[in-house]
């Protein structure tokens, strides 16, 4: 593992407003052991039974900072208690609009032990989405970041009636005389100076009715505006009992928090598996430094989004071609091994040679590459949200990364399925879970019905009864296949098959993961509906092109210049019919468009999850699609 510088937080200004509040977080009168289970009564479990163990850490200027269960405890107290003097109460919502960071886990369970519902805003949402957010949930109170992202607030402001207090978590640069405007250690500071702050959280705790919404989640908005999905205390209990026990999770574990904690997928990890196993949170600096803060990490348990993962192989590439020529060739030569050996290592049946052979590459390679990625002690990986090119978790299980993929959605609270360790099936995402039930629609759709069934959309009751029937049976919208010994293949999303004008339907996901593979393309989407053939628009990979072009003595200077050489459109086409020779004739991609720019959540191309909204995407680039088809 890598040196981890650490120090205490005592001079924070938060941990100093806590420390003045003291109180307790369990016994006594407040115990809540009797109450039914929730997130925020088992954090006060975990505070009064390893007061002492490490709960979080977050990197400051290259420093680790660290807070243990007890002060943990104790902030979420404080800023429960400073919400409380805001009014907020039972079925009030508040949003958090930040990075990830300890702040936003605090507010997270402080919101939840109160008996209000937290709504989170992705970092990228451009103002109109804010507005929308904040006035569909009808927040009173905005926990935001800093001064961007107050400014997006303040913009809207007057068109958001309900929204009563905005508590900045970083003020600098702001004028805090701003009407209504008071910092996140002030707000912290107010807390610990009521009565007995941590006694009125844990009798708050002791009273939550585990079946009320205790977060809001808004869908990824796709198709339409996003929907506010209401997720219960019991269902997020659910989801933390059935992934603790499935993945085996502990107090040794460490993770690092780097997704948007408004999904559910970061969510999951961050606070619900974390609380749950009592295991450890790290927030680095994200952004530039992910790299840097996941070498520091070494986390044992890592969930990767397919582009994570995408990105990871890219960046191998291009350090491999900068690498000497022993290097290379080691590299290669472990390389090819470890994919030979993958389907073995992926069933568990690793012959005693085979052992050998790998551990000769470990000490070669594997061991240094992992490291270098900041994967060497990861225990559990998984990947996620998004289909994944098998192409990708065989180089992954080759240099001895074991990622199971798994499948759920924020409506099941991520409860579905997942990939047993010792029978790894590519194309397949798994067995379903302990606990839930899963069966194919006659149209093809998934259903599933289990404890982490969400009580529907806010304040959207025919959504509601479209996603959830009247025998509780969740229609996820996604289309796919159970075999014989219960493993589920995703075919596509129901509303993104395509019916060529032949009337062939085809999934463009599938497709486009395998265009994806390369690390010289980021984006690819698949046009085809009611046409005679299949085209894509392509977005490049700027850094492992722009490092190809380089190479060559090929000079750009921005992302359109790169797109738009011939050599590196030759390089696109290569890369398209070599995908082409694994398709059938009806699935390949006739022709296709490099895109001269990199596709944007503010210019409403992705959703927040990095997400392509295809209609979106045929609007904006109707010229570009055309002439394809001309």
């Amino acid at each position: 593992m890598s040196t981890r510088p650490v120090v205490s937080d005592d001079g924070a200004a938060a941990r100093s407003a806590s420390a003045r509040g003291g109180g307790r977080a369990t016994g006594g009168p407040h115990d809540v052991s009797h109450s039914r289970a929730t997130l925020a009564g088992k954090l006060l479990e975990n505070a009064g039974t390893r007061p002492d163990a490490v709960a979080l850490r977050e990197k400051h200027r290259g420093i680790w900072r660290e807070w243990t269960w007890a002060e943990y405890a104790r902030r979420v107290a404080h800023v429960a208690a400073g919400l409380r003097q805001l009014g907020i109460g039972p079925g009030d919502r508040v949003a958090v609009h930040a990075e990830n960071r300890p702040e936003w886990v605090v507010a997270d369970l402080a919101v939840q032990g109160l008996g209000a519902q937290c709504v989170g805003v992705y970092p990228t949402s451009p103002a109109a989405e804010v507005e929308y957010l904040l006035a569909h949930s009808g927040c009173r109170v905005l926990v935001a970041e800093d001064e961007e992202q107050l400014d997006k607030a303040l913009a809207v402001r007057e068109r958001l009636p309900a929204l009563e207090h905005i508590v900045l978590i970083d003020p600098r640069g702001v004028d805090l005389a701003e009407a209504g405007l008071l910092t996140f250690a002030e707000l912290e500071r107010r807390g610990a100076e009521t009565e007995d702050p941590a006694g009125a959280f844990a009798d708050a705790v002791a009273d939550l009715d585990d079946t009320a919404a205790a977060i809001i989640v808004y869908t990824s908005g796709t198709t339409g505006p996003p929907k506010g999905a209401m997720i219960s205390h019991a269902n997020l209990v659910a989801s933390a009992r059935t992934f603790v026990e499935a993945l085996g999770g502990g107090p040794d574990d460490e993770v690092l928090s780097y997704l948007p904690l408004c999904h559910i997928a970061e969510r999951l990890t961050s606070v619900i598996d974390s609380v749950w196993a009592g295991s450890v949170v790290n927030f680095g600096e994200g952004g530039p430094s992910f790299a840097h803060d996941l070498r520091d990490v070494q986390p044992t348990v890592f969930l990767g989004v397919p582009r994570v993962w995408e990105k990871m192989l890219a960046g191998v590439e291009i350090r491999m071609n900068d690498a000497s020529r022993l290097k290379r060739a080691l590299y290669r030569f472990c390389l090819r091994q470890g994919r030979r050996l993958a389907p073995f290592r992926m069933r568990g049946e690793l012959r005693v040679r085979d052992r050998a052979l790998l551990a000769l590459c470990e000490v070669l390679v594997f061991r240094a590459l992992r490291e270098r990625l900041g994967l060497v002690r990861v225990r559990v990986a998984l990947s996620g949200a998004a289909p994944i090119a098998p192409q990708v978790l065989e180089y992954l299980w080759a240099i001895g990364v074991p990622v199971l993929e798994g499948y759920g959605q924020t409506e099941n609270t991520a409860i579905c399925t997942l990939t047993p360790a010792d029978d790894v099936r590519l194309g397949r995402v798994g067995v379903a879970l302990p606990g839930v039930e899963l069966r194919i629609a006659e149209d093809g759709e998934i259903l599933t019905r289990s404890a982490g069934v969400f009580l529907g959309y806010l304040d959207n009751p025919e959504a509601t009864a479209a996603t959830v029937d009247s025998e509780g049976w969740l229609h996820t919208g996604d289309v796919g296949e159970l075999d014989a010994d219960g493993f589920l293949r995703i075919t596509d999303r129901k509303k993104d098959i395509l019916i060529t004008a032949g009337g062939k339907n085809i999934s463009p996901s599938e497709i486009e993961n395998r265009l994806k593979v390369s690390p010289y393309v980021r984006e690819a989407v698949v046009i085809g509906d009611r046409r005679k053939y299949l085209t894509a628009l392509i977005g490049i990979e700027q850094d492992t092109v722009g490092d190809w072009a380089r190479r060559r003595g090929l000079a750009y200077t921005t992302y359109a210049d790169l797109s738009a050489r011939p050599e590196v459109r030759a390089l696109v086409e290569s890369v398209v019919a070599e995908i082409n020779r694994e398709l059938a004739s009806v699935e390949q991609i006739k022709r296709f468009t490099l895109l001269t720019k990199e596709l944007d959540h503010e210019d409403g191309e992705l959703t927040a999850t990095q997400k392509v909204k295809r209609r979106a995407i045929e609007r904006a680039f109707t010229d570009e699609i055309e002439a394809m088809y001309r």
